[in-house]
């Protein structure tokens, strides 16, 4: 069977009334299809088949019987697309932001207009436009993590990089920790100073939680050979890059990640 939308002058020949006033009860000629929702339905309301005229109150096999009733509503994976053919995929996905036709309602109550190249006065047409942030988020986690937590894209991360001094009672670690983060400000990478006085371990279990794209230590070896231990979240790379190469280098990899 192929299905196509009737036309206006199709709706109007049969039902008697414009577009948008057509409805079951009284109808004839006409082969009647239903959802299987169509049945639950009590007192709902129908066109009159009549313009600008609606039926309240209307219950099917009272006031009028389908012909086929059948699962029409909901599409599934596997059934063909009317106008190419090919077959219908399914896949979870998570809204994120939505737009909304208002027309010109809110344009005439508030009275913005705008004059047309005819000089004529016309109401603005207007949309609503929303992204949800912390929709963005979850969505952004749920496809970024693993068993320790977040695993950031650089792109939306809060923070491209935390710098973690082992022993912040050491001053020559604490020292070059802070020329590092100084560094990496100025060369425009979002970078946060560990600079709690909790042990290594703690701070490392707290960086892969909260999921920053790359963690860069601060040891007593790395002071001694002038460089960082630079540690990728997501695949768990490590590296030691000369103090004076890592901000270059910090770049490159969050251009990857």
């Amino acid at each position: 069977m192929h299905l196509k939308l009737a036309g206006p002058d199709t709706v109007q020949s049969i039902t008697g009334a414009r577009v948008g006033f057509a409805g079951p009860v009284n109808l004839r000629g006409v082969k009647i299809i239903a959802d299987l929702e169509i049945a639950s339905m009590v007192n709902a309301v129908s066109g009159a088949n009549k313009d600008d005229a609606h039926l309240m109150n209307v219950n099917p096999a009272r006031d009028f019987n389908a012909d086929i009733v059948a699962d029409i509503r909901t599409v599934r994976a596997g059934e063909p697309c009317p106008r190419c053919g090919s077959v219908l995929v399914e896949a979870k996905g998570i809204e994120v932001g939505q737009i909304f036709k208002l027309g010109d309602k809110y344009s005439k109550a508030l009275g913005a207009f705008y004059t047309d190249e005819n000089g004529q006065s016309k109401p603005i047409i207007m949309g609503c436009y929303g992204i949800g942030v912390t929709r963005t988020m979850a969505a952004a986690i749920e496809q970024n993590h693993d068993k320790d937590g977040i695993i950031w894209p650089a792109a939306i991360a809060p923070f491209h990089a935390v710098v973690v001094p082992v022993s912040t009672k050491d001053q020559p670690q604490m020292a070059a920790a802070e020329d590092i983060y100084r560094r990496l400000l100025a060369a425009g990478i979002e970078a946060v100073l560990d600079d709690r006085p909790e042990r290594a371990g703690v701070k490392f279990k707290d960086a892969d939680l909260i999921g920053y794209p790359l963690r860069i230590t601060i040891g007593a070896k790395a002071v001694a050979n002038k460089e960082a231990e630079v540690r990728v979240r997501r695949t768990g790379e490590v590296m030691m890059i000369p103090v004076d190469e890592l901000a270059k280098n910090i770049q490159e990899l969050l251009s990857r990640l």
